[in-house]
């Protein structure tokens, strides 16, 4: 039985993000490993029948020794298990991973998922980043990015071979999952944006406009947030922070959920308004299939999911200003414009982003990449 390799920085991802993945190449006869830090997901994926390996990872660490004992534990993991094919996901699986499945023998398929701030600013960390990057990058059998812009990026930095990419979009969202569902027509706008909470991911302008919008509004439009908090960044929002918002009645906080259909059903719009150097947010592709108008940044990565004016609209980035301007133009709607522009969200969705376009390409590489 031929065995297939799926690795990223979490059990969590790879159980939210790639299980009808996982589930169609366990469907095709492939042995599926999963090698990624143990937590409560793990018992989740090997209920559908995966074997998995566990391997440390300090996902937003610099120290050398560390990142050098990851490559090291990928190569034993590697060596041992002998897998045809290993799928990466994830900043330091996409560079250490390859190395090690590359010094093993085995082909290499990687999903560049967005680049967050790194590739935007300059210095050391930087530039050190490229460089891994590239002697990475350049033993991959097929890289896949989620928009255009990081793949023409890699290009223009001769960090990749452009004859070995592919586009897909985004991680893809299971329509049959995600299905259409109307907000309440009950004189009340709900807003809610899904992400890790950084302030790179724009949680501060989104706080900053509720606040003015709760002031102009009152009880008539909501802001809720959903999200893992007080994450291992520079960028993260902490625990007391989230509290004083909360507090002073701007915002509501829902935690974190693996069922977010059902908080999505409850609302007008989805919103997030990242800068952070995005793949396609997940989170705007499940809102979309959902029926949900969009707001979010003309940022890379983000603006894939809008049609301007047509599902959603697209702002400024880090502009709160342009943020209340977009949001108040969905106060502004009457119900059934809101559903309107929602049901072209999932039309959109349906047409671009159905995740079956996503493991069909990963089950024809396989196929190429074995035979």
């Amino acid at each position: 039985m031929t065995k297939i390799v799926i690795s990223s920085n979490t059990s969590w991802y790879l159980y939210n993000f790639r299980k009808n993945t996982i589930k169609a190449l366990l469907d095709e006869g492939y042995e599926v490993i999963t090698v990624a830090p143990h937590d409560e997901y793990v018992q989740k994926l090997t209920s559908l029948g995966t074997t998995h390996r566990n391997i440390e990872i300090d996902q937003g660490g610099t120290n050398p020794f560390v990142d050098f004992l990851t490559f090291v534990n990928f190569y034993k993991i590697y060596r041992t298990e002998k897998p045809a094919v290993v799928l990466n996901f994830t900043p330091k699986n996409n560079i250490y991973g390859t190395l090690a499945a590359k010094f093993s023998g085995a082909k290499v398929i990687n999903n560049i998922a967005g680049l967050g701030m790194v590739f935007i600013s300059d210095g050391l960390v930087s530039n050190l980043t490229k460089f891994l990057y590239k002697i990475s990058q350049s033993r991959a059998d097929k890289i896949f990015f989620q928009n255009e812009d990081d793949r023409n990026l890699f290009i223009s930095e001769k960090l990749i071979n452009p004859n070995n990419t592919d586009r897909l979009p985004g991680s893809g969202v299971d329509t049959s999952r995600f299905k259409a569902s109307e907000a309440p027509d009950d004189g009340i706008v709900r807003f809610l944006l899904i992400a890790r909470m950084l302030y790179d991911k724009g949680v501060g302008h989104y706080v900053e406009a509720a606040r003015e919008l709760k002031l102009k509004y009152g009880h008539k439009v909501e802001f809720q947030l959903l999200g893992f908090l007080g994450v291992n960044n520079p960028s993260a929002v902490t625990e007391s922070q989230m509290k004083k918002w909360v507090d002073e009645g701007i915002v509501t906080y829902l935690g974190t959920s693996d069922s977010v259909e059902n908080e999505i059903a409850k609302i007008d719009c989805q919103v997030l308004p990242s800068f952070y150097r995005e793949g396609v947010p997940k989170t705007l592709l499940e809102a979309g299939a959902m029926g949900k108008p969009i707001v979010t940044t003309d940022n890379v990565g983000c603006r894939e999911t809008v049609d301007d004016g047509i599902n959603g609209f697209l702002c400024i980035p880090k502009s709160t200003e342009s943020l209340v301007e977009k949001l108040d133009l969905i106060i502004n709607m009457s119900h059934s414009e809101r559903i309107r522009m929602g049901l072209n969200s999932r039309k959109k969705m349906q047409r671009q982003f159905d995740e079956l376009i996503v493991i069909d390409k990963y089950t024809s590489s396989i196929i190429k990449l074995t035979n």
